[in-house]
């Protein structure tokens, strides 16, 4: 698996696995707007998108952050791992890429929203990985500060 930014041409590739991922959570597998256009919606605005890809060049997770304007703070966007590949270390290894990326930019926070009711493996993971509650149980942070 190798971690790549996002790249036009990964484009379906990536829709159909977020997709997947939702309808194996149990979701009506919806499209979020963003997707659409990673370009304009995240890289054009100074913001990130990377993908990571198997082997064979298909898309099996991918992760996005938007910077929260005037701070030093981020929320963090479709974070998905393919369904049939989880506990695999590609969330994690995805992660870690991103935070390593905004620590390097000088971030503070991140800020991530669970979207409720479903998510238990999502909050988790994030707690693994050093997240607290914030607003509710629908919100955490973490925060950068060494």
């Amino acid at each position: 698996m190798r971690i790549i930014p996002y790249d036009d041409m990964y484009r379906d590739d990536m829709i159909f696995m977020v997709l997947e991922a939702k309808d194996a959570l149990g979701r009506v597998p919806g499209l979020n707007e963003d997707l659409l256009d990673v370009r304009k919606n995240y890289l054009d605005k100074g913001d990130m998108f990377w993908l990571a890809l198997s082997d064979a060049g298909r898309v099996v997770g991918c992760i996005g952050y938007s910077a929260i304007p005037d701070t030093d703070d981020v929320w963090l966007h479709r974070f998905y791992v393919k369904a049939a590949l989880k506990r695999q270390g590609i969330g994690t290894a995805l992660y870690l890429h991103a935070e390593a990326h905004l620590r390097a930019i000088g971030k503070q926070r991140v800020h991530v929203h669970l979207g409720g009711k479903g998510y238990e493996a999502s909050r988790l993971f994030y707690r693994h990985l050093g997240y607290e509650y914030e607003q509710d149980e629908n919100y955490m942070v973490k925060s950068l500060k060494p």
